[in-house]
């Protein structure tokens, strides 16, 4: 499939309604104080960008970047649309996020993922792209139910 990829205002009612989809799914898969995806709202802070992915006129995935410090990043909201699920979407816009990191010259990448098995295609893919669990960063603390992971770029 080919996708274009380009930085959402966070406008569009299907992208709003693919975040909420994924903020239930994270709140039915983890305890409410695991949850740390955010909502449109936080997406459109200023240290932020919020991408949308889309074959042809079709919402296939989202994802955001987040920096941290001038040299480090994280990932946030990285979501596949139910349809686009195992089609290459997710990669998709994994990669696009790796380029715009190395693009803006960070060294370190590191996102928070849940442990449960429905996170499991996304812990391989994270893995397959050079991702490894890591020490919890930020406000996160790894537990039974959330790991952190990062990539040096």
């Amino acid at each position: 499939m080919e996708y274009r990829i380009a930085q959402d205002p966070l406008e569009d009612a299907e992208v709003l309604a693919l975040l909420q989809l994924h903020l239930d799914e994270m709140h039915r898969w983890s305890p409410a104080c695991k949850v740390h995806a955010l909502p449109a709202e936080r997406l459109r802070d200023p240290e932020v960008t919020f991408y949308a992915v889309r074959e042809g006129d079709r919402l296939a995935a989202v994802g955001a970047l987040k920096e941290l410090a001038p040299d480090r990043g994280e990932l946030k909201s990285m979501r596949a649309a139910p349809a686009y699920r195992g089609k290459g979407a997710g990669e998709a816009v994994l990669l696009h996020l790796l380029a715009e990191a190395q693009a803006r010259g960070y060294r370190w990448l590191g996102l928070e993922t849940g442990r449960p098995e429905a996170f499991r295609p996304a812990l391989r893919l994270y893995e397959k792209h050079g991702f490894a669990e890591c020490p919890a960063f930020g406000d996160y603390v790894s537990d039974e139910f959330s790991l952190c992971m990062e990539k040096w770029l």
